[in-house]
């Protein structure tokens, strides 16, 4: 019997008050839930805290809808239009790819289609359920299948072909393997055969399929309808349809990287164009003459190693010949595409603010999250929104999966419902911290779809505490209960506008945990505070990981891991460049950007068995700060909070001159006694040994830091992801970072420090 749920997402996470809000829901269940906006202002029901708050607010909205399930189409794949019916099959035809398989023995996969598997009709070029080269034909009354004898074998680049003559009967099958020692993970020294060519006849009449030219998959038909299915994982590169049956010779050929004939061509898809400085669009263009050029669904990867890389050039806008190959995943999710259920048009004086349309129904509840701005702003202080961390940890499903979780967390994972209606909903997707069914590791990642994590009751399966977004909550339910006039602003407003975001604020505070950041976000944050801005970094292993958007999908963030930093995957040699804008991916301080350099402060390391208090260091006495410790009693602070109990913790940064810590830097306090399950982070340890535990190396620690900047700004850093969780319920904590606000509220510069 299944578990009655409803969930849903909304067509947009950042809004100005005045904008209209649309809700997407689905559920299983429940036929109907009462809506009911709120104003989000603590998310942790920790009970030695405040616990949960909301507030209802009056909206149009309000009521009862009914809630139906909602099919999602999942997996990447290209769709190609053909009005004109150039690509059937009542003539002779040859349809061939560049194809480099990574799991081929998963089940019948589609290559190059027009083959709809639930009426029969049409052709299409897959893999079947054994692994190997097939091509399928049929009427709608008969079905054939012709296949090679030998097995396709994963990461291995072929080129395959296969041709079928109506006139004769007769099919051919090609299959080569391309041996390239960069691309395929066995070189032309090993003496195996992958190749097979098959000439047979067969004894139906096939009849076209209605539906477009897919790739990567086949039209099919499920519970909710026409779908799409045989999803393929693994690369495809250049591919082709030709009007007749190509000879041995034509397809030697080609597999050999020549181009098509002109006779008979219909269409030459080649992925290699469109490449520019700033990335690829989803465009896939067809060089033949009719333009029969393909569209992206679920986002297939660009920017990816083609059957033809040499290994020299690491980078698409360095040889993008070489960059043909496309990925596809069976498991891909950018958009779940669900209708709109309910809308709302925010009033144009709705208050700054966190909020959220709640479902709730007898046995149901759920809260769909999105943050709302001023049209003008209307404080000195803005709370930044760290959205861009929101979707890297968007439907984390690594706790659940990754060997060895439990002994880097310290304790077993403790799980909630939401963890298990994720496992039972593969179709909402992935985290950038998790794989894909293939093991490729997830580079794209989107709002437009339920997120677990962005509700604000969640907690993280491997720390049992609030992370990320209702961690977050904590910081507002602070400000608010000290009286402080703030507005609410998003990582998605600073990447689109920049500056501007930030100019209209004499302060700006960070959440918990802002990892994940933008050139344009870092460009703007240093822009802001050359101008005399401040920042309150109330955070740590912030400014990390590069990303890119598209500025026409904000719902959409690429991803590339490599080289160093603390990650759950690697790209692959040759891939560390995004589609999206063409920069290298990885970390920042790899592009020579360390967050050391912009906050004071950088990743030193990360521990989830407990947090600790901070000391005070000699800094901190001086008279030219000693304004940030006044009503702070004693040496050590920091002992209490709703982070793993205490202000120092989870994941922590240090003070470092030679990473770029600027030398103005006054190093008002320190956390001490981390156990070894807080290790030096793995991105500054050239040779692993012994004392690399927070119990025996002194850079395990937690730092609390200010520095002035030109033109009389500031920036004060907490070094512990575990401060914003201690404001509600540290008196010592919420004094100092009270105390550093109001003085980096004041207008004009901030002298002395």
């Amino acid at each position: 019997m299944i578990k009655p749920y409803v969930t849903g997402y909304c067509e947009r996470l950042s809004l100005t008050a005045g904008d209209t809000q649309r809700f997407m829901t689905s559920g299983e269940g429940v036929d109907e839930v009462g809506v009911q906006i709120v104003r989000l202002i603590h998310g942790d029901e920790n009970p030695a805290g405040p616990g949960f708050i909301e507030q209802e607010i009056e909206a149009s909205c309000n009521g009862s809808v009914e809630i139906n399930s909602r099919f999602t189409q999942v997996g990447s794949y290209f769709s190609v239009a053909d009005p004109a019916g150039r690509l059937g099959i009542s003539r002779a035809f040859t349809v061939y790819a560049y194809i480099w398989p990574t799991s081929p023995g998963k089940g019948r996969q589609g290559l190059l289609t027009r083959w709809s598997d639930s009426t029969g009709e049409g052709f299409g070029l897959g893999i079947n359920n054994q692994g190997r080269l097939a091509l399928w034909l049929g009427n709608g009354r008969e079905r054939a299948e012709v296949a090679v004898k030998t097995p396709l074998v994963a990461k291995i680049w072929y080129f395959v072909a296969a041709s079928f003559d109506p006139a004769t009967q007769a099919v051919t099958l090609y299959q080569e393997a391309v041996i390239n020692p960069y691309n395929s993970l066995l070189s032309g020294i090993v003496p195996i055969t992958y190749a097979d060519h098959l000439a047979t006849h067969v004894s139906i009449a096939p009849t076209p399929s209605a539906g477009t030219l897919l790739f990567a998959a086949y039209h099919g038909h499920g519970t909710h309808g026409a779908c799409v299915q045989g999803l393929y994982n693994g690369k495809i590169d250049r591919a082709g349809f030709q009007g007749r049956a190509l000879s041995r010779a034509e397809l030697d050929a080609l597999c050999g990287g020549g181009e098509p004939p002109t006779e008979g061509l219909v269409a030459r898809w080649d992925p290699t164009v469109g490449y520019t400085d700033k990335g690829i669009g989803e465009q896939l263009f067809d060089k033949g003459p009719y333009g029969l050029h393909g569209v992206g669904y679920n986002r297939p990867i660009r920017a990816m190693t083609g059957y033809n890389w040499q290994g020299r050039d690491d980078c698409f806008r360095l040889a993008p010949t070489q960059y043909g190959g496309v990925y596809f995943n069976d498991d891909a999710i950018i958009d779940c595409r669900w209708p709109s259920t309910f809308e709302w048009q925010l009033p144009r004086d709705l208050p700054s603010g966190v909020y959220a349309a709640r479902l709730r129904g007898p046995v149901v509840e759920d809260h769909l999250t999105f943050f709302v701005r001023p049209i003008t702003p209307t404080a000195k202080v803005a709370m930044l929104m760290p959205t861009a961390s929101y979707l890297a940890y968007a439907n984390e499903r690594f706790v659940l999966d990754a060997p060895g979780v439990e002994a880097v967390t310290g304790h077993t994972l403790i799980l909630q419902d939401p963890d298990y209606l994720l496992a039972e909903h593969p179709e909402w997707g992935r985290s950038s911290y998790d794989h894909h069914s293939d093991g490729a590791g997830v580079c794209y990642t989107s709002y437009h779809r339920p997120i677990m994590g962005l509700r604000p009751k969640h907690r993280m399966a491997s720390t049992g505490v609030p992370w990320q977004f209702p961690a977050d909550l904590s910081i507002i339910y602070w400000l608010e209960k000290s009286g402080i006039a703030y507005d609410v602003i998003t990582d998605e407003h600073l990447h689109s506008e920049g500056l501007a975001a930030l100019k209209p604020y004499n302060v700006v505070l960070n959440g918990t945990h802002s990892e994940y950041y933008s050139e344009a976000m870092l460009d703007a944050t240093e822009a802001y505070l050359a101008r005399g801005g401040r920042v309150m970094y109330l955070g740590a292993n912030g400014y990390y990981w590069v990303v890119a958007f598209r500025a026409d999908e904000p719902w959409c963030m690429e991803i590339r891991k490599l080289d160093s930093g603390s990650r759950a995957w690697q790209a692959a040699p040759g891939e560390y460049y995004m589609a999206t804008t063409g920069e290298r991916g990885g970390i920042w301080r790899n592009r020579g950007r360390p967050p050391q350099k912009l906050m004071g402060v950088g990743f030193t390391s990360e521990g989830m068995d407990e947090s600790r208090p901070y000391r005070t260091l000699p800094d901190s006495r001086d008279p030219a700060v000693a304004w940030v410790m006044d009503g702070v009693a004693g040496e050590v602070f920091g002992e209490t909070g709703l982070g793993l109990g205490g202000g120092a913790g989870l994941e922590i940064d240090r003070y470092d001159l030679q990473w770029g810590t600027p030398p103005n830097t006054w190093l008002l306090a320190a956390s001490e006694g981390h156990s070894d399950h807080y290790p030096h982070v793995g991105e500054e340890i050239m040779f692993n040994y012994p004392g690399l535990g927070g119990t025996q190396d002194f850079q395990v620690r937690a730092d609390v830091t200010l520095f002035g900047t030109t033109n009389g700004g500031a920036v004060f850093a907490t070094g512990s992801i575990a401060w914003g969780q201690a404001l509600p319920i540290n008196t010592e904590i919420a004094q100092i970072t009270l105390n550093v606000l109001r003085r980096f509220m004041e207008d004009g510069p901030i002298d002395g420090i």
